[in-house]
């Protein structure tokens, strides 16, 4: 299972995602919820994978 935290400027936690059955639909999600995350204060994300206990990557969601 996978899912995404989200993270302030500073790296702090405000939530996490839904849960997704595999990487691809977890990033497919993310294509589309981004711009609204990031209107909300989200500034980075990080993509768990649950089942394996690692995070695969982080990013930020700024135009820059």
């Amino acid at each position: 299972m996978y899912a995404w935290t989200y993270l302030d400027a500073s790296g702090e936690e405000l939530g996490r995602s839904q849960q997704f059955p595999d990487e691809e639909s977890a990033e497919e999600w993310m294509s589309s919820a981004w711009r609204d995350l990031f209107e909300n204060g989200v500034e980075e994300v990080a993509l768990h994978d649950h089942l394996r206990g690692r995070r695969m990557y982080r990013m930020g969601l700024g135009t820059e």
